[in-house]
C-alpha cells in the first residue's frame, strides 16, 4: 500500500480558512491526504454533525483507502464526463490541489456555497522543466488563477503564483478565495 503523504504546505499555512461547519468537497481526492487530515483536525465537529467530507475522484482504488475515516464520504465519478455529476450541489469548502480541467473550471467555481471557500493549487505553464505534468493542457498560464477567481466574484485571500521547494520544487499558482456571503 502507499504511503499517504502530508497534507499541501498551502493548505495548512490557510488552514484558519477552513469552515466549522457544513460540507466540505475534496474534488480529484486522490487517496485522501487532506480528508485524513480534516478528519483528524475537525473530529468534534465531525462527532457533533457539523460538519462533513467528500471526497471525489474517478479512481475507485484511491477511494476504497478512506474506507473508514471517520466523517468522510465518498463518491466515484468522472469529472471530465459529458454530465457533471456535482450539478446543483453547494460546499462551504471545495479543495482542489494537483488538478485542472479547464472545461469544468467555471461549474467547479459554482459548487461553492455563499462564504463558501476556495483553496486551489496546481501546476503552471514552465513547470515541464521540474517534471509532470508537462502537457500544456494540465497548466495554468500566468495569472489565469487569480483573473478566473476574481471574475467569478470570488474575493482573493490570499495567491502566489511561481517556484515553490516545498513539496518537490515546481512551478505553482495557488489561491484561497472566498464567494461574498450574499
Amino acid at each position: 500500500m502507499n504511503a499517504i503523504i502530508p497534507p499541501s504546505p498551502w493548505l495548512l499555512e490557510h488552514a484558519a480558512q477552513f469552515p466549522a461547519s457544513g460540507c466540505i468537497l475534496d474534488l480529484a481526492c486522490g487517496r485522501g491526504r487532506h480528508l485524513r487530515w480534516l478528519a483528524q483536525r475537525s473530529a468534534t465537529a465531525i462527532a457533533g454533525g457539523g460538519l462533513t467530507l467528500l471526497g471525489v475522484d474517478r479512481d475507485p482504488e484511491s477511494l476504497r483507502s478512506l474506507a473508514g475515516v471517520a466523517g468522510v464520504e465518498t463518491l466515484c465519478c468522472d469529472l471530465e464526463g459529458a454530465s457533471w455529476p456535482l450539478a446543483g450541489r453547494r460546499f462551504a469548502a471545495v479543495i482542489v490541489t494537483n488538478y485542472l480541467w479547464r472545461p469544468r473550471f467555471d461549474a467547479l467555481l459554482d459548487l461553492l456555497a455563499p462564504g463558501g471557500a476556495l483553496f486551489y493549487e496546481t501546476f503552471m505553464e514552465g513547470h515541464a522543466a521540474y517534471g509532470k505534468p508537462s502537457r500544456p493542457e494540465f497548466l495554468l498560464r500566468p495569472g489565469e488563477l487569480r483573473s478566473r477567481c476574481a471574475a467569478a466574484g470570488l474575493q482573493e485571500i490570499a495567491a502566489v503564483e511561481g517556484y515553490v521547494e516545498q513539496p518537490r520544487p515546481a512551478l505553482r499558482q495557488a489561491i484561497v478565495a472566498r464567494r461574498p456571503a450574499a
